[in-house]
């Protein structure tokens, strides 16, 4: 049994789509889940129209946008109205009624997931109809039916025994039965609202489903050869790595390794099932295997990984006590509770200084938090440089370039540096 995932960019149009059936109709469909992301960028719109809505503003026009896309891409495929047709204006007027209803009084995080998992729900409608179409039968499976989770929302966690039962017992005999397709990033609560699992977390779909199927394998398809040493439009040079053990896949998508989604690794490496990250431009190359091996430091090159968009919080208490008296508890409870994924992060007798993700609402937050209690310094509009693997060779002066180096940490062979 294997777990196919794709992603946005590989079914961001018609001609994408098709590629995509041709790729399944090749490697075969039998025993095999496929989960699928929303088309191309729409995520940042429906996260658009989520601002615009929340805003008061008029958001007709971002919505229009995002039937339209969807509209033509049906057309392209199908050419006329039929079942699939139908199916996604179902989708679409659900959209509209949840817009309609009592959403405008709600949290952020809370209406983020009743508005945006409509980008996978209509994607995954559309491929299923399509590849039906195309002589490559398939079920369509909605994932809310079998992945619950907390309500942690925009960060909802796996409520792991109600999902391994779910999946173990219900979804592998329909995967069994006919190839299945069904939705990556999304599930509800016991309560029945939808949930997302964290921006990118179509691969953590896929491993949760693999861990119930107890699958054979796991491929990840990309536009990219597999994992590279580094992104190729910002190192020229960079190779790909054709081995990765489960160890250092963790700690490259824990430092912001983008190919890998950050909690896709554990629930297959706890049952040791394989990962493979290809190419859906070039499907039979080999791509990168990630699995246990006899080594766990299988790289031997340097890896490069770069983050846009950072801020450096400087923190100091302001009843003069040192930063470790009592005051990291009450921060680090702040931070767990905005949900800010810290990237780095230092101290020293007097301050604590973090780097993360410049996500304005959630930090906006937390200085609210903690504003009564602490000075607060702030720069933003930087950039995180991880070096993975780093040995004497390493030659950073063409990333840093003439930028100013704002903090320094290094943990084991991992040099972090946060330049401005």
């Amino acid at each position: 049994m294997q777990v196919f995932k794709f992603g946005g960019a590989s079914v961001k149009d018609a001609d994408a789509v098709r590629n995509v059936a041709e790729l399944i109709r090749n490697k075969g469909s039998k025993d095999v889940l496929v989960v699928v992301s929303a088309m191309g960028k729409n995520t940042n719109l429906l996260e658009a129209l989520v601002e615009s809505y929340l805003k008061g503003e008029e958001y007709q026009n971002v919505l229009n946008e995002f039937a339209s896309f969807h509209r033509q891409i049906i057309r392209d495929l199908i050419g006329g109205e039929d079942q699939g047709y139908y199916e996604v204006e179902n989708l679409l007027i659900e959209l509209e009624c949840a817009l309609d209803g009592d959403l405008v009084n709600r949290s952020y995080d809370f209406v983020y997931d009743q508005i945006v998992p409509y980008g996978e729900l209509i994607s995954t409608r559309i491929v299923s109809h399509y590849l039906n179409s195309a002589g490559i039968n398939n079920r369509w499976l909605d994932a809310r039916n079998f992945i619950y989770t907390t309500s942690d929302h925009r960060r909802a966690r796996v409520d792991w025994s109600v999902t391994d039962d779910l999946i173990s017992k219900k979804a592998r005999r329909l995967v069994e039965k006919q190839l299945t397709i069904t939705q990556g990033f999304i599930g509800r609560t016991s309560g029945n609202a939808m949930t997302t699992l964290g921006r990118e977390g179509s691969d953590y779909t896929a491993a949760i489903f693999a861990y119930g199927l107890n699958a054979d394998s796991v491929t990840i398809w990309k536009d990219v050869p597999g994992v590279m040493n580094g992104d190729p439009k910002r190192i020229p040079d960079a190779v790909l790595l054709p081995e990765i053990s489960f160890k250092e896949a963790i700690e490259l998508a824990y430092y912001g390794a983008s190919v890998i989604h950050p909690k896709t690794i554990q629930p297959l490496m706890r049952k040791g099932i394989p990962l493979y990250v290809k190419s859906f431009v070039n499907p039979d190359a080999p791509g990168t295997h990630v699995a246990d091996h006899d080594r766990q430091e299988v790289i031997e090159v340097p890896c490069y990984i770069v983050k846009d968009n950072q801020i450096l919080l400087s923190l100091s208490s302001k009843d003069f006590s040192f930063i470790v008296e009592d005051n990291l508890g009450h921060i680090f409870n702040a931070l767990a509770t905005c949900g800010i994924q810290v990237n780095v992060m230092q101290n020293t007798a007097i301050s604590f200084s973090i780097c993360a993700n410049n996500d304005g609402r959630r930090i906006n937050r937390f200085l609210e938090m903690i504003g009564d209690d602490y000075l607060v310094e702030n720069q933003t509009s930087l950039v995180l440089l991880t070096v993975f693997n780093i040995n004497e060779e390493t030659n950073l002066n063409r990333l840093i370039e003439t930028r100013e180096q704002l903090l320094e940490h290094k943990t084991g062979n991992a040099l972090q540096l946060v330049l401005k």
